[in-house]
């Protein structure tokens, strides 16, 4: 048998081999770090035997592959350990995610959080048992049989198409129904823990069992896993929902509405600074700022081509007067009607339309996460009309307002990807040729300007492909918040013309530019970004004052206050009678940027006493010199000093 190795050189077994037998024949440090191999596609587990000829690569514990096969290994791991402690248990699906694993079980009792610690002794015998993980492929008879008493089995096998093959793992005295891979022996399986409890429908379906789930994760190393739950600690600390909540920025209320936000003074305050900031940037780039309903009427949202490929993310039409609206999902079409009103020339493109519209969308409740996935989005939408000579440089331009956003704001691009249309043709309009034109065209300016991009089939907009622009967030999480998106479909089905230098009707193209997400989201990234503790730009609070004694220089400091709001600066003053230390510990608390403190020195000689933010240092200038730094600090933005 012979196998072929990525670096092209071939070599000669005796079949059958194990991936373990040939990582082992060429060393046995390959061996340690070995986890499964592919052939060809396929993947086989550490221990399942190879017996022909193929393209070999194995995975170690550096590959991307190797986290995702160590934790579906542990989650069978998991579901042995429960066995044997609850031997009634019966289990649903147990996959690996993105940073772990879960399995949904069911049972007579249920699960507290006190015993994941004995589930995860449990684990650790057996990882001391070092049992075989051994795949056998089996008949559809055979499976049913093995699993009779087993509802949740039987279902799953009754589920796999005609003609799949059906295998099964067995470790020590556990057999599971899966495809695999996996990591060979449960003695690999050695940096783990199991995180938390959470309730699951049986195949997300809700009108089935419910399940109890239980999440964990593995890592190849005991530094690996400390750094993980490390990271997982401080997310908590930085989870938007709760610093929302401990800094009063906005509520969630079920008779509200679910996913419907309620922004609360100290989360306006800092939205409508975005919202100032937004407008002044567009206003100076030239865009022009309307105004347009939150209710549409269903003919136009059918004109535009919502209704057919957007509909099941709309909220249901409202009948009235001989006439059916729906809820705003978007601005396009607005927008394109507003193009629409007036006659056009080539001499006024482009035409830059703006407008910070709240749009209606609907979310599974079960989908709802706090500011990240709402019912009710308020963004900065824009669409620019232009001819065709003119379409590289506004998508420039778009690129370069959105840089500069992102950078005000303490972010940083990650990457940028260039979606376009794959082959689900119900997912997109069936126009090819202006397919192919918008593809190529937008391409070739991303080509032609040196923007790296990543190419991501599949993912473009119905009417048109699209640059998206992915943020890392401190977290780690990627998130899309900006784009720009060429379309050529909207000016043919709202039948849009201008009048070219020849006299003659001429087809404008719409360009697409979400700027800086929508607040909702954008208000969850940033808290999560600053743990809380916003930049002074954005700070709903600025600074606070504090009267040493409020008898005494009580006056003076509202005073103070009242002239710091007139310079346009947000400011509180404390006039509560506590020690000065508790006031000052307080304001720590609400991260305000900057706490100021008048005493007899600060009243008789125009000075203040400040101290900022995460800071024990205290400074005496006078005050004319802190409305200076203030200025400065506000005008650095979110940008480093």
């Amino acid at each position: 048998m012979q196998l072929t190795f990525p670096d092209g050189k071939k070599k000669t077994y005796d079949a059958p081999i194990t991936p373990l037998a040939i990582a082992k024949a060429i060393s046995s440090s390959l061996a340690k770090k070995t986890v499964a191999a592919f052939l060809d596609d396929t993947l086989y587990d550490l221990n399942r035997p190879i017996d022909r000829d193929g393209a070999i690569r194995l995975i170690t514990e550096s590959d991307d592959e190797a986290f995702e096969i160590l934790n579906h290994s542990s989650a069978h791991l998991m579901a042995q350990a429960i066995k044997r402690l609850y031997p009634n248990a019966q289990f649903g699906v147990g996959p690996a995610i993105e940073e772990g694993f879960y399995y949904d079980v069911a049972l007579d009792e249920s699960l507290k959080e006190d015993d994941l610690l004995k589930i995860e002794n449990q684990m650790r015998k057996l990882v001391k048992e070092n049992h075989e993980m051994i795949r056998q492929e089996v008949s559809r008879e055979a499976a049913l049989t093995f699993f009779k008493d087993d509802f949740y089995k039987t279902t799953l096998i009754e589920a796999i198409p005609e003609g799949d093959a059906i295998t099964l793992y067995r470790q020590g005295d556990f057999v599971d129904l899966c495809r695999g891979g996996h990591i060979g022996f449960t003695g690999k399986i050695k940096h783990f823990k199991l995180l938390s409890l959470a309730g699951a429908y049986f195949r997300g379906d809700s009108s089935g069992p419910m399940m109890q789930r239980i999440y964990g994760t593995a890592w190849f190393s005991k530094d690996a896993l400390d750094a993980h739950l490390s990271m997982l600690e401080e997310r908590k600390e930085r989870d938007h929902r709760k610093l929302g909540k401990e800094l009063k920025m906005f509520m969630l209320n079920s008779e509200v509405g679910q996913g419907l936000a309620t922004w609360l003074p100290n989360g306006y305050a800092v939205r409508k600074v975005l919202e100032d900031y937004v407008y002044d940037q567009e206003r100076k780039a030239g865009y022009l700022h309307v105004s347009t309903p939150v209710l549409g009427t269903k003919h136009l949202y059918e004109t535009s081509g919502h209704w057919d490929h957007y509909q099941e993310n709309m909220f249901p039409p409202m009948e009235k007067d001989d006439e059916t609206f729906v809820l705003r999902p978007m601005s396009c079409p607005h927008h394109m009607k507003i193009f629409q009103s007036d006659l056009r020339s080539y001499r006024d493109l482009p035409l830059r339309y703006a407008e910070i519209v709240t749009q209606h969308r609907y979310e599974a409740s079960g989908a709802l996460t706090g500011l990240e996935r709402v019912r009710a989005m308020t963004l900065t939408d824009a669409h620019i009309f232009v001819r065709p000579d003119q379409i590289k440089e506004e998508v420039i331009n778009a690129y370069e307002l959105i840089e500069t956003a992102i950078a005000d704001l303490g972010l940083e691009i990650a990457y940028i990807e260039f979606a376009t249309r794959d082959d689900s043709k119900s997912k997109f309009h069936d126009n090819d040729r202006l397919w192919n034109l918008a593809e190529t065209i937008l391409e070739d300016v991303l080509k032609d300007a040196e923007i790296p991009y990543k190419k991501v089939p599949g993912e473009a907009a119905f009417y048109g492909p699209k640059i998206d622009f992915q943020v890392k967030t401190v977290l780690g999480h990627m998130i899309t918040m900006s784009t720009i998106q060429l379309d050529f479909l909207l000016p043919e089905r709202f039948d849009l013309n201008y009048i070219n230098a020849s006299g003659e009707k001429e087809r404008p193209v719409v360009i697409h530019r979400g700027y800086i997400s929508t607040f909702e989201r954008l208000m969850s990234i940033l808290l999560e970004q600053y743990k809380g503790a916003f930049p002074t730009w954005l700070a709903p609070v600025q600074a606070i004052v504090i009267p040493v004694n409020q008898a005494v220089h009580g006056e003076h400091a509202k005073a103070l206050k009242q002239h710091l709001i007139d310079l346009g600066y947000r400011v509180n003053v404390d006039q509560r009678d506590e020690k000065l230390g508790y006031k000052i510990r307080d304001a720590q608390t609400q991260k305000i940027p900057y706490q100021l403190v008048i005493g007899d020195q600060e009243m008789a000689e125009d000075q203040v006493t400040y101290r900022q933010y995460g800071s024990s240092d205290q400074h005496t200038v006078s005050t004319a010199e802190f409305e200076a730094l203030l200025a400065a600090d506000v005008a650095r933005k979110s940008r480093p000093q």
